[in-house]
C-alpha cells in the first residue's frame, strides 16, 4: 500500500499563517500613534490647557481689578451720550493736543446702571489693529474713571489681553501661535485614539457576561483596589472619556483661530456661504462679512473703525439720536457698540454685542443725516446654521456663551486635560524607558492587509492638507519611523 503525503500549503496561503499576521494591526497602529502623538504633543497641550484655565478665569479678574474702570461710582445717569462723548473727547484732547486723534472709533453705553461708558479712539503708534484706546466715562458726573488700551470686539482690559496672548501665542508674536495650532490640531485625534483603544475594554466585560452598566461603569471607572500603573492608566482613561467631547469640541473651535488651518477654515466657509453676515456701512455697497473671532485672535475688529483718517464729526454729532433710530429699528440689547461713519459717503453702525446665552448680535446702520436705516442683520434670519454655529462655538470657547457658570466649566475641563497629560506621562515613566529603548508599542501598520493602507493613507492625507501641522508631523514621524524600524532589522 502507497501512502501519499498530503500538498504542503505554501506560505502565505494557510488562513492560520495569515490571521496572526495580520490579527489587531488597526488596533497596535492606534496604540502607537496615541503614544508618539502623547509623547510629543503632550507639552504642548499641557501648556494651552494651563494657559486655557487662566483665560477662564480672566474675565472675574478684569471685573476685580479693573472695577474703578468698569463702575461709574453712582447708580444715576444724569448726562447724554452725547454729553459723556463729550468729556471723553475733551480729556484726549487735553491729553494729546491733537483734534485728529480726539476722533472717538466707537461708543459702547453703560449697559446697567452704576456702569462706566466706553469711548474708544485710536490706539497709539505701534499698537495692534485690535488695539483701541478707551476712555471710562461716569454717566453720573462725566467723572473720567479711567483711560486705558483695550483688545478687539470683546473689549478686553489689559490684564485678560496679557493672558489671552499668553494662551494664543506665548508672548512670541506670530510664531508663537505654530504651538496652539500644533496642539489644537493633534488634540482630537489622541482623544479619539483613546476611545479607540477603550472600546475593546468594555466589549470585553460584556462578552464576559457583564450587564452593559456593569461593564460602562467598570470600563469608564478606575479599578477599586489597583496599583501602581494600572491605577494610573484608570485615571488616565477615565479622564479621557469624561473630557472626549469638550477636546474634540476645543480642537474643532481652537483650529478656527490658528494660522495655517484657520486660513482654510475661513476659505472653506467663504466658499460655502457659511461666513457670518454684516450690514454694509455704504450706500451703494455690497454687505461684507463679520469676523467673530475679533477680539481673542488678532483679526481685527468686528466693527468699521474710524481713527485718523476718519471724517472730522461735530461735538453734537448725534449719539443719542443714533441710539434712538437703532432702538427704533429692532436694535434692544443693552449691550451696544456704536461705531461713527468711516466717511462722508458711509452709514453710522450700530452692533448688539451681548455674546451671552440667547445670543444678541443684530446690527443696524443709520444714515447720520436721515437717521433712516441704510441696512439691518438679524441673527436669528440672516445667520445661516453653520454661521450660528461658529458663532455660539467662539462664544463658548471664549467662556461668554453661559457666563460665570461658562467660565468655571472651561477651568475644571482645562485641568483635566491637564492632568490627563500628566497621567500619561507618568505611566511611561512608570515603564522605566531609555533614550535606546522608549518602551513604544510595536508597529501594526507593516503587518495590515493591502487594503488597509489605501484605507488610513486616503483620510490622513486629505486632514493633513487641511491641518498642515497634523499632516506635516505626521508624515514626518512615518518617515522616521520606518528608517528606524529598517535599520534596526
Amino acid at each position: 500500500m502507497t501512502i501519499t503525503a498530503p500538498p504542503r500549503p505554501s506560505r502565505g496561503a494557510s488562513p492560520q499563517n495569515r490571521t496572526p499576521r495580520r490579527a489587531g494591526w488597526f488596533r497596535a497602529m492606534i496604540l502607537r500613534l496615541h503614544f508618539y502623538a502623547g509623547l510629543i504633543v503632550g507639552p504642548f497641550i499641557l501648556v494651552a490647557a494651563l494657559t486655557g484655565a487662566l483665560y477662564a478665569a480672566a474675565p472675574q479678574l478684569e471685573k476685580i481689578v479693573y472695577s474703578h474702570e468698569l463702575t461709574a461710582g453712582s447708580d444715576v445717569q444724569a448726562l447724554s451720550l452725547d454729553d459723556q462723548v463729550r468729556r471723553a473727547i475733551d480729556h484726549v484732547h487735553r491729553e494729546n493736543g491733537s483734534a485728529a486723534e480726539a476722533q472717538p472709533t466707537g461708543v459702547r453705553p453703560a449697559a446697567e446702571a452704576g456702569d462706566s461708558t466706553r469711548v474708544m479712539f485710536a490706539p497709539p503708534p505701534g499698537s495692534s489693529e485690535s488695539d483701541r484706546r478707551t476712555v471710562f466715562v461716569s454717566p453720573a458726573n462725566g467723572e473720567i474713571r479711567g483711560d486705558l488700551i483695550t483688545y478687539g470686539s470683546s473689549g478686553a482690559l489689559p490684564l485678560r489681553t496679557w493672558i489671552d496672548h499668553l494662551h494664543r501665542d506665548l508672548h512670541l508674536g506670530e510664531p508663537g501661535r505654530i504651538y496652539a495650532e500644533f496642539a489644537a490640531s493633534w488634540m482630537w485625534v489622541i482623544a479619539l485614539g483613546g476611545l479607540i483603544l477603550w472600546v475593546p475594554q468594555l466589549t470585553s466585560k460584556i462578552k464576559a457576561g457583564r450587564s452593559r452598566r456593569r461593564a460602562l461603569r467598570e470600563a469608564a471607572l478606575p479599578t477599586k483596589g489597583a496599583r501602581g500603573r494600572p491605577r494610573i492608566l484608570g485615571w488616565h482613561s477615565t479622564l479621557g472619556l469624561g473630557l472626549l467631547v469638550a477636546m474634540v469640541f476645543l480642537s474643532a473651535t481652537g483650529i478656527t483661530w490658528s494660522t495655517y488651518a484657520g486660513e482654510n477654515v475661513t476659505n472653506l466657509r467663504a466658499a460655502l456661504n457659511w461666513s457670518s453676515p454684516k450690514p454694509t456701512t455704504s450706500l451703494t455697497g455690497q454687505a461684507a462679512q463679520a469676523d467673530e473671532h475679533a477680539g481673542h485672535a488678532g483679526h481685527g475688529s468686528s466693527t468699521p473703525s474710524s481713527g485718523a483718517d476718519a471724517m472730522p464729526m461735530p461735538l453734537d454729532s448725534g449719539y443719542d439720536a443714533i441710539l434712538r433710530a437703532a432702538h427704533r429699528y429692532g436694535i434692544d440689547s443693552k449691550q451696544l457698540d456704536i461705531t461713527p461713519a468711516a466717511s462722508m459717503d458711509q452709514a453710522w453702525t450700530v452692533n448688539e454685542i451681548n455674546r451671552h446665552f440667547p445670543t444678541e448680535v443684530d446690527s443696524v446702520t443709520v444714515d447720520p443725516v436721515t437717521y433712516e436705516q441704510v441696512d439691518h442683520v438679524s441673527f436669528s434670519k440672516d445667520y445661516s446654521l453653520p454661521a450660528k454655529l461658529a458663532r455660539w462655538g467662539v462664544d463658548i470657547h471664549m467662556g461668554l456663551w453661559l457666563g460665570l457658570a461658562n467660565q468655571i466649566l472651561l477651568f475644571l475641563i482645562a485641568l483635566g486635560i491637564a492632568a490627563s497629560v500628566v497621567t500619561g506621562y507618568w505611566m511611561w515613566v512608570k515603564r522605566r524607558p531609555r533614550l535606546t529603548n522608549m518602551k513604544a508599542p510595536r508597529p501594526g501598520l507593516r503587518r495590515a492587509p493591502w487594503w488597509a493602507w489605501p484605507a488610513v493613507g486616503v483620510p490622513a492625507v486629505a486632514v493633513g492638507v487641511f491641518l498642515p501641522l497634523f499632516g506635516l508631523p505626521l508624515a514626518l514621524f512615518v518617515v522616521v519611523d520606518a528608517v528606524v524600524a529598517r535599520i534596526r532589522r
